[in-house]
């Protein structure tokens, strides 16, 4: 997977790093800043995407042409090179372990580009700023993180070796991280002014997420069709109404699980623990929510098949316990927004040329 880094913290990461069905994918789960603990707990962290509306889905990328120039482009009259160009774009394909897909060529080059010139125009912004990064500042940090990447690849010729390979050198990765430590701080002093969280903010988060706070432990019997024709899902749908009449009529439902359900959780009879309705596909969560405790639910049908669901319990986080972490979560929330603004700001005053 291709995600845009700069500097040396894309040279630093690259050489160190030389479910159950109804659950979203692990993927999907990762968009969330922060989900909510285990009800069992006496915390709760907030969903992100409680908070934040869906993204539009990008534009397409401006064609690359075959042969990109020498001077990139210019960031307040200064040539971003090529040679840059080309070693974030090695050090990315070293972390995606395969070369860009040509079918992704241009999507790639642009955003590769895009995270060199935000880089370019803050290390501009840094220096206006006069922001101080002491020699016995730079020597410090930058002596650790080598050390720290000796320590990975401790054969000296494989560690130049892995430096060459990503068309970096020692006093570049140097520079790399002087510049980095000014960015840092550029930022730090910006995101510092960040207005404190209102303890007004925290309860109207609390009061209209009330998912985010609410676990429910339910087990279930999952049933796959056999195949993807109609006729298997009949006889799936079949066998698991025949399962939910077996439940509510006093069947056990952990024994049930045991013996027909498709699913990981059969050995523990279905049980999948305590979740929060975020993590589950929305009709399982729906069905499950909808529940009161010790109901069967009707036959749901997810992508992965056909399911029973029964309610075993629910618990709320209590406002006391969740107000910490909520105020945690809405404070990295700005902090990140007036970040963002603040890059976003750097960018629209520097004077940027794109040459390709």
């Amino acid at each position: 997977m291709f995600r845009g880094r700069t500097g040396a913290a894309a040279a630093l990461i690259i050489i160190i790093s030389a479910a159950p069905a109804c659950r979203k994918p692990a993927q999907t789960e990762a968009k969330s800043a922060e989900k909510a603990a285990a009800p069992a707990s006496t915390s709760a962290a907030p969903n992100a995407s409680a908070a934040t509306p869906a993204e539009k889905p990008p534009e397409p990328a401006k064609p690359v042409p075959e042969t990109i120039p020498p001077v990139v482009a210019r960031v307040n009259g200064q040539d971003v090179p090529k040679s840059d160009f080309d070693r974030l774009l090695k050090q990315m394909e070293m972390q995606a372990g395969q070369p860009v897909p040509q079918g992704r060529r241009d999507e790639v080059f642009r955003a590769v580009l895009d995270q060199l010139l935000t880089y370019t125009a803050l290390v501009h912004e840094a220096k206006s700023r006069k922001v101080e990064v002491t020699p016995a500042e730079a020597k410090q940090v930058s002596d650790a993180k080598i050390a720290e990447l000796r320590k990975q690849i401790p054969d000296p010729k494989a560690f130049n070796k892995a430096l060459a390979e990503r068309n970096m050198t020692l006093d570049r990765l140097r520079a790399d991280i002087r510049n980095d430590i000014a960015i840092n701080k550029l930022i730090q002093a910006e995101v510092a002014s960040t207005p404190a969280v209102t303890d007004t903010e925290v309860r109207e988060f609390y009061d209209k997420n009330p998912n985010e706070f609410t676990g429910l432990r339910a087990s279930h019997i999952l049933i796959r069709p056999a195949g993807f024709d109609e006729d298997s899902k009949k006889k799936a749908r079949a066998q698991a109404e025949d399962l939910m009449k077996q439940a509510r009529a006093g069947a056990d439902f952990a024994d049930l699980a045991r013996k027909h359900s498709a699913d990981g959780s059969a050995q523990q009879g279905g049980d999948l623990g305590f979740f929060t309705k975020g993590s589950m596909v929305p009709a399982f969560s729906d069905a499950a929510f909808a529940l009161k405790p010790g109901e069967v639910s009707d036959v749901v049908e997810t992508q992965f098949g056909f399911h029973v669901i029964m309610s075993v319990e629910r618990k709320d986080v209590p406002f006391d316990d969740a107000s910490t972490k909520i105020r945690e979560f809405l404070t990295a929330k700005h902090r990140d927004e007036r970040q963002k603004a603040f890059v976003a700001d750097v960018k629209s005053r520097s004077k940027i040329e794109v040459l390709f």
